[in-house]
């Protein structure tokens, strides 16, 4: 079973920022289409970055210009870059994997922006 563990969350000031990573050690990473999805309390699990395989990246409409998706294949590893952080961006953010083969879930990073 393919694994994804992220990383980088944590509590943030608005207007601050965080990296969040997603690894795996599977030699299938970079055959993968990325994604992170995102959950806030009480509401429903949302798309807020895709990156596939050969680099085309899709990133909701409300998030773009301060939430940026990358990848390291060398690494196993997918990043977001997320800027100027609203209370709002409080969520459980997930990281998933997915090819012909397998479609995989992290266990999620908590992130938390509040002053």
């Amino acid at each position: 079973q393919v694994q994804f563990v992220e990383s980088g969350g944590g509590l943030v000031r608005p207007g601050g920022s965080l990296r969040l990573s997603c690894t795996s050690n599977e030699s299938i990473f970079s055959q993968s289409t990325l994604a992170w999805f995102r959950q806030a309390p009480g509401k429903q699990r949302e798309m807020v970055a895709i990156i596939t395989s050969g680099g085309r990246i899709i990133v909701a409409d409300s998030l773009k210009g301060r939430f940026t998706i990358s990848r390291d294949n060398a690494k196993n590893t997918m990043y977001l870059q997320m800027n100027i952080l609203k209370p709002e961006d409080t969520a459980v953010y997930y990281c998933r994997g997915s090819s012909p083969d397998f479609d995989s879930w992290g266990q999620g990073t908590q992130v938390t922006v509040s002053s």
